[in-house]
Parts: structure tokens; C-alpha cells; sequence
């Protein structure tokens, strides 16, 4: 939902004494023109019409002259008198009659769309920032509607209780997502912004909608549609500086409105596969500003997910020297996997101010903020101040949904309820147990929970230490209600088939997400944890038992090296609104060396490359001998900048465009509870990212640390640097992908790290026939650490990502100390699914470390 206008003022002046003003737009052959822009000339009021070409406007009595527009027609004013009673009227647009402009045009002369450019590319940057600071109205309807779903999706059934909550009929169609909102906006130079959202309705929910872009600006030079996420090379605007070289331009020829002469021209990419928009955009004669503009994205526009988007945009002045934007509709299609899917984005943009005046600290953290009565609005109040009439299926969509909506509302804690979730539930069957896990919830009137136990099948592993493993992982969650806390408890247990040892532990969490009576944003939570359990050598557990299962049964590489250890951990976390996040963890360890009972291998000639369970490249058997841990770790991050959305009942985080600062300082104690360690280390990081735009995006981490007291330290505390010697790639930016695990591990005084990856996305593949059709993205990048002069690494490489939206694969060359190292591929996920894809370890069964400390 993008949420955005329509000042509370005008709502409250829209009583018992306004009138409607009706009707329908069409053309002369009687052909419905939908979505035409109705302005009341003068002012910036106005209304939109909807798909079926009606539309609607609430005025007080008066005299008035409405404006009607609709690209590709001329504007049409009819003057209307307002007295008692509603009026209708019906707009008839002629098509608009271009007029060429008399140029004699030689052989060598360039087509007069060119100049007309060039006078509006001089003009953006004025145009661009003209207002220091302005607020209006903005009156959104979104709606997505299928055309086409299939029985399946992937191989798999489309259950037919899922297609009754979305509302599809027998063949698959229907409005799956309905909402409206009015809202303030308020901006200010140079990059202030608020959005308060007064009122949202979302059919069959009570819930607030989704936020889109309020304004689609093409005075800026890169443009942005929805989110970054999906296009983050954004789309050259055809009057960026640089759009001549992008665009090829066409003079259509030009009309007059209003007494002013507007010039039409048609927009075409100069090459496929850019991110450049086609269609027309009419610039003002003189003053060069855009009038209005009807743009189209395609695949052939490196347009991700959805097929084809329609911009358009009309504007209107809003005093002699600023014209805004008045009416937008975004309209896009997606037709994949079987699924036939539309959808239509109207923003209707009122009462501009351009003059505002803000209160002091107006412009907070909080750039979007919902009402507290944000989604309590009447039918009749939605009636009054809609701007455009819902088409039929519209009206049956909320009627039917909202209806159904109210019943489970009222019927939530009924026993009727109750037992349809249990029946939708299913009966618990005990075999599931063994693959697919079991995941069940209780409900109750008065106590709700849910608790599970993962797939024992799944998480099967295979180690020359243990041999076989069996690893059961239950846990159970609950909502304390009453002190606002969630509870999870999370009992483990391991067993190895070949050294039968029995290990068991559990993890205890305490979570609060509260705001504070200031609406300040406060979360923080309690961990325990203790037991005897099985962990990695490297706390961060850069090997996962699936990839350590694979490599030891086919290749006889027993990657993963691993110890037992008796255990009791407490640890403590704190998150503020700031951005800045406190963490302390204590953990006392007794280490148990874990050595190999079985050489087993698929291959008997792979036995040979079985090696000790310890990391041998830097100790010896003797140098692991049972011994004792007490430490401390402190971590505190912060990432500035910080912006919020702020609900009725919560706030959420929406990140920062600065980057996230970390330090962690952990001691080793000695002599408490016996243990045997004492050292000091400390650590100072810096991450983050930075979106170039056509150049692609940089993602980096940099960082330093080093041992301030090393008199006793082991080897599971020493400083490691997460290598990996397998095909799968391990976790970009905090890992080196063809590095030793332990060979380079260091106790020295200091060491920095770096990571980098520049992402093209789309650059230079985009004139690659086949890679620019599927979209696969170049991506560059290096790692490395230094230590000293003789305890060094680098690597760079190059790869492809994108490859069917989830995965990546890269070439990587390594240089040990200074000197040519291995080279090798490695297969990861990265893309437009793929970089949302966290490498999760499955390493639960390997004492469940965690990659901040302990």
C-alpha cells in the first residue's frame, strides 16, 4: 500500500452540505476512457476515473469549472453549477489533433524532439529541487487482481481452501488484494520526509496495506519504481542528463491547453536491455516542464518479476511558477508459471502547500506514521471522501470479505473456531516425524502455543568421529500475555552410532518486543542455555554437517573438526531505537577432546585423506589436552540513521543507508570455576552497502582486531578466519573461499580483514546475448587478511548471479603470502531470491554455536 494525501481539512469539509459531481468519460465512438485525470480548474482538487471510466468528486455548492484529461486526448472543460443535489455529467474527448511545427529540415538536421530535450534536460535540476518544502493530499487505491490460476503451481496442488480466502472463483480469477488509504505528505529539502497515513482500509483484513513510492519523479535522473530491491540499477529518465545517449526521440507533434502549447514526443530506447522506458512524454513549450508522460517497462528493460509496468502522470500548476503531480497510475501485468495476474496502483495527489510551516522536530525518525484510528473508518466515511468510484467487483470484493472478515474477528475465540483450526490442522501423525518433522499448534480460548520436533531424516550426519548421528531438536512457544514476554524452549538431543556417546542440551529464550509509554522502541531478550553438547573448533561453525557429510563419505575430507564440551551459558540482548544493539554473553566450557573412531568412506582409496578431528594445521594431538573456559564477550553495534514506521501497535525498523559499526571485546578468566584460560581480544568492524545505480551495487566489510593479553589461550579462541575447501559457497563477506579453516588461525596483537563485492547487476551482461534475456548479473569482488608478512591471503574472483533468480557461481583465484595460491569454482545462491537466502547452519546438532560469540 503506498499511503500519501488528502489534508484532514478537506475530509472534514467534505460534510452533510458537499454534493457529488458523476459521470463517465468516453471518447467519440462511445469507447470508456479509464483513468482520466477530472481537475476543478484553479486548484489542485480533483478526482481520478476508475477502470470502468467513472469517477466521482465531492464540492460544496458553487460555481466551478471541471477539467478533464486522458493522454492521447485534447483536455475537455465543462463549467458547472453546484446548488442542492448530486450532478452527473458526461466527458466526451476528441482525439488530440497534433499540429507539426513548420521547420524546414534538411538531410543533416536532427529530428526537433532533440532541442525540445536538451531545453527540459537544462531545466531538471531547477524543476527538481524549485520547492524547498511542501505538503499535500494523497488518495491511493491499489488493486491486484488474478485472471488465471492454475490447479498447480511447480508440481503442486493450489489447495481449495486457499483459493476461497483469496475469493477466486471456479476458474481461478478474482481480486486478491484490495485497499485504499488517505494520507499527508510533507517534505522538505534536501531530504526530510513524512508520510502520515489517516485512514487505510484493506478488504477482508484489518491490517494497514503496503507502501509504495509516493511520488515516481522524472526530474530526477535515475529513477525508482517500488523498491530497489527488485530493480536496483533504477531506470534512466528520458530527460536525465545523459538521456540523448540512452534514448532516441521523436517529435509527434504538438497541441495547445489552457492557453499553453504543449509538445509531444515519443520515447525509444536506443538498445534492448537497458533500463530505459518507451512511450511518450509531453513537455511544455518555453518553460520546458513536463506536462504529462505514458511510459512502459518491460522484460526488454531489465524489469524483474512482472512483465510489463505503465506509468502515467499528469500535471497540473499549482501556482504560476510550480506544477506538481496530479493524478498517477502505475499498471502492471504478470503472466508466469500459469499465474495470469494484473494489477492497478492509483494515486490521486490534492491541496498542495507550498508554503508550510512545520512544527519544531516535525521531522523525526519516524518517516511513516499510521493514526491510531487508522483502519476504524466507516463505509459511509470512505463513501464521502473517495475521489473515484470502486467498479462493481470492487464493491462485491469488500462487501463479501469484509463480511467474512467481521465473522472470524467475532468468532476468534469461539469454540466453533477453535476446532475449524484444529480440523484444518490435520491429526498429529507420528511418522512425520522421521522426514517432513512435526509442527503443531494448540489453540485454546485461553491458551495458546505451539511446539514441534524437526525431521530426524534431515538432520541425519555422518563424521569419522561419531560416526553415524542421530540429532532430535524439539521445541515448544508461547506468547506470555500477561508480561508481554515470548517463551521458547528448545531441548536437544545427539547421539553418535560409532563412539555412543549420548550429548543433551537445551536452549531457553526470553523476548520482548515492547514499546515504551514515549513509543521509544526498546527490544530486548534473555538466553540460557547449558548441557553437554558437540561444537566446532570455530564458534562460527563455517561448515555446515550436510557439506562435512558429502565431502567425508565421497572424498574422505572430514572437513569439520569438532570437540565436546559441558556447558552453561547466559546471555543478554538489547536493541534501541537509535540502531544501537548491546549484547553480553557468559559461557563456561569444559572441553573434551572428541578423536576419530572410523575411517569409513564410500571409496576405500578416499581413506588416506582422513585426517585427525582437531585442526592439525595448527596444533598437535598433546596440545589439546581436557581443560576449562570461563569468558565474557561484549558486542555493541550500532548502524546510524536509523528509520522507522510507526503503527498503531508497534514499530518497525527500515534500516539506514549508512553503514553498521561493531566492536566486541572478549576475556578468557583465570581461575574461575577452574578455568585455565587468560587472554584479552578485541574486535572493530565496519559493513555495510552502496548502491551505484547503473553502476551496480558495492557491498563491503572491513575490519581490525588483535590479542591484547595472550598468556593462556587455546585453540578455540584463537582468532580464525573462516575458510571453506568445499564447491559450496560459504557465507559472502565474512568468509574466504578457498582459504584453510585453521592454517592461518592467530593469537598476534593485530590483523585486518577485508571483503568486497561489486555487483554489476545488469552492466556490461545486458549486451550478452542469452545472459541478457534470463537477466544473469556479473559480480566481482576480492577477500583478504594480513596478518604479517609471512601469514597473509587474498583472493579475488569473478562470477555470475541471477542464475533462475536464486543462485551464483563464482571463479576464484587465491594468493597465499604473497604468492600464486589454488584456484577453484564455488556454487552459492545470490540474485533476486537468492541474496534473501541466509546460509542457515544446520549445525544444531553441533552444539548450536552462534556467529556473534559464543
Amino acid at each position: 500500500m503506498r499511503t500519501i494525501l488528502f489534508l484532514l481539512s478537506l475530509f472534514f469539509s467534505f460534510n452533510l452540505s458537499a454534493q457529488k459531481v458523476f459521470g463517465t468519460v468516453i471518447n467519440e465512438r462511445g469507447d470508456l476512457l479509464p483513468y482520466s485525470s477530472i481537475t476543478v480548474k484553479g486548484s489542485t482538487i480533483g478526482a481520478s476515473a476508475n477502470n470502468r471510466a467513472k469517477f466521482s468528486i465531492a464540492l460544496s455548492p458553487g460555481s466551478y469549472t471541471l477539467v478533464c484529461q486522458h493522454i492521447g486526448y485534447a483536455a475537455l472543460e465543462k463549467n458547472i453549477v453546484i446548488t442542492k443535489g448530486d450532478v452527473e455529467l458526461t466527458f466526451v474527448l476528441s482525439e488530440q489533433k497534433l499540429v507539426l511545427k513548420e521547420v524546414i529540415i534538411k538531410n543533416t538536421d536532427e529530428d526537433p524532439a532533440y532541442a525540445i530535450i536538451r531545453a527540459a534536460i537544462k531545466k531538471r535540476e531547477l524543476y527538481n529541487k524549485a520547492v524547498k518544502a511542501f505538503t499535500c493530499d494523497l488518495y491511493t487505491k491499489d488493486m491486484m487482481k488474478l485472471r488465471h490460476l492454475p490447479k498447480k503451481i511447480f508440481g503442486r496442488k493450489v489447495p481449495n481452501d486457499s483459493r476461497e480466502e483469496m475469493g477466486l472463483d471456479t476458474m481461478g480469477q478474482g481480486i486478491i488484494y484490495l485497499a485504499e488509504s488517505i494520507s499527508k505528505i510533507a517534505t522538505e529539502l534536501p531530504d526530510k520526509f513524512k508520510l502520515e497515513v489517516k485512514s487505510s482500509r484493506v478488504s477482508g483484513s484489518g491490517g494497514f496495506g503496503f507502501t509504495f513510492p509516493t511520488f515516481i519523479s522524472f526530474y530526477q535522473n535515475n529513477v525508482t519504481v517500488f523498491t530497489e530491491r527488485l530493480n536496483p540499477r533504477g531506470f534512466v529518465s528520458p530527460i536525465a542528463d545523459g538521456a540523448i545517449g540512452f534514448y532516441k526521440f521523436k517529435f509527434l507533434g504538438s497541441f495547445w491547453e489552457n492557453g499553453k502549447e504543449v509538445n509531444s514526443i515519443r520515447v525509444t530506447p536506443r538498445r534492448n536491455f537497458e533500463p530505459l522506458f518507451s512511450g511518450v512524454i509531453n513537455i511544455t513549450e518555453g518553460d520546458w516542464r513536463i506536462h504529462s508522460v505514458d511510459l512502459l517497462l518491460t522484460k526488454k528493460s531489465q524489469l524483474e518479476i512482472i512483465d510489463t509496468l505503465q506509468i502515467t502522470q499528469f500535471h497540473v500548476p499549482v501556482d504560476n511558477e510550480t506544477w506538481r503531480i496530479k493524478n498517477q497510475l502505475l499498471h502492471f501485468n504478470f503472466n508466469q508459471f500459469g499465474i495470469d495476474a494484473v494489477a492497478n496502483f492509483v494515486n490521486v495527489y490534492s491541496n498542495y502547500n507550498l508554503s508550510p510551516v512545520f512544527a519544531k522536530k516535525y521531522f523525526d525518525k519516524v518517516i511513516i506514521k499510521y493514526d491510531t484510528g487508522v483502519n476504524k473508518k466507516s463505509k459511509a466515511y470512505w463513501d464521502t471522501v473517495r475521489p473515484m468510484p470502486l467498479e462493481k467487483e470492487e464493491v462485491k470484493d469488500y462487501q463479501v470479505k469484509d463480511s467474512l472478515y467481521e465473522i472470524r474477528r467475532d468468532s476468534v475465540l469461539s469454540q466453533q473456531s477453535i476446532d475449524s483450526l484444529k480440523k484444518k490442522q490435520g491429526k498429529l501423525n507420528p511418522l512425520d516425524v522421521f522426514w517432513g518433522g512435526i509442527n503443531r499448534t494448540h489453540y485454546s480460548s485461553t491458551n495458546n502455543y505451539s511446539w514441534g520436533i524437526e525431521s530426524l531424516i534431515q538432520k541425519l550426519e555422518y563424521n569419522p568421529a561419531e560416526g553415524v548421528v542421530l540429532n532430535t531438536s524439539l521445541y515448544f512457544q508461547k506468547e506470555l500475555k500477561k508480561t508481554g514476554h515470548d517463551l521458547s524452549i528448545r531441548p536437544n538431543i545427539r547421539y553418535g552410532f560409532n563412539n555412543t556417546h549420548l550429548n543433551a542440551w537445551i536452549d531457553i529464550g526470553i523476548r520482548t518486543r515492547d514499546l515504551d509509554t514515549d513509543d521509544r522502541l526498546r527490544r530486548h531478550s534473555w538466553n540460557f542455555s547449558g548441557g553437554k553438547r558437540v561444537t566446532q573448533f570455530n564458534k562460527e561453525s563455517p561448515i555446515t554437517p550436510l557439506i562435512n557429510t558429502i565431502n567425508t563419505l565421497f572424498f574422505g575430507d572430514n572437513l569439520m573438526k569438532t570437540y565436546e564440551n559441558i556447558f552453561s551459558r547466559v546471555g543478554y540482548s538489547k536493541r534501541f531505537e537509535s540502531g544501537l544493539h548491546l549484547s553480553i554473553n557468559a559461557l563456561y566450557e569444559d572441553r573434551i577432546p572428541l578423536n576419530n573412531t572410523t575411517n569409513y568412506t564410500f571409496f576405500k582409496r578416499d581413506i588416506v585423506n582422513i585426517t585427525p578431528n582437531y585442526p592439525y594445521e595448527k596444533i598437535h594431538a598433546e596440545d589439546f589436552t581436557r581443560h576449562q573456559a570461563v569468558l565474557l564477550s561484549v558486542d555493541l553495534s550500532i548502524k546510524p540513521g536509523q528509520k522507522f514506521i510507526q503503527f498503531p501497535n508497534r514499530k518497525i525498523s527500515i534500516g539506514s543507508k549508512l553503514p553498521t559499526f561493531s566492536l566486541n571485546y572478549t576475556k578468557g578468566f583465570h581461575g574461575i570455576l577452574g578455568s585455565d584460560e587468560n587472554f584479552d581480544k578485541w574486535s572493530f568492524t565496519i559493513f555495510g552497502d552502496k548502491n551505484l545505480k547503473l553502476a551496480g551495487a558495492l557491498q563491503y566489510k572491513v575490519g581490525v582486531g588483535g590479542f591484547i593479553n595472550r598468556h593462556s589461550v587455546f585453540i578455540q579462541d584463537y582468532q580464525h578466519f573462516n575458510g571453506n575447501r568445499s564447491v559450496a559457497a560459504s557465507e559472502y563477506l565474512n568468509s574466504f573461499q578457498l582459504a584453510p579453516y585453521y592454517e592461518n588461525s592467530t593469537i598476534a596483537t593485530f590483523y585486518s580483514i577485508v571483503h568486497l563485492e561489486h555487483h554489476l547487476n545488469g552492466l556490461l551482461t545486458n549486451k550478452i546475448p542469452l545472459f541478457n534475456r534470463l537477466n544473469w548479473n556479473l559480480v566481482l569482488g576480492g577477500n583478504a587478511f594480513f596478518i604479517n608478512e609471512n601469514n597473509n591471503y587474498t583472493e579475488i574472483f569473478v562470477g555470475l548471479e541471477n542464475i533462475l533468480k536464486i543462485f551464483r557461481v563464482d571463479f576464484v583465484a587465491a594468493y597465499q603470502d604473497g604468492k600464486p595460491g589454488i584456484t577453484g569454482f564455488r556454487i552459492g545462491t545470490g540474485g533476486l531470491i537468492g541474496a534473501s537466502i541466509k546460509r542457515t547452519s544446520t549445525s544444531g546438532g553441533s552444539g548450536g554455536a552462534n556467529s556473534m560469540s559464543f
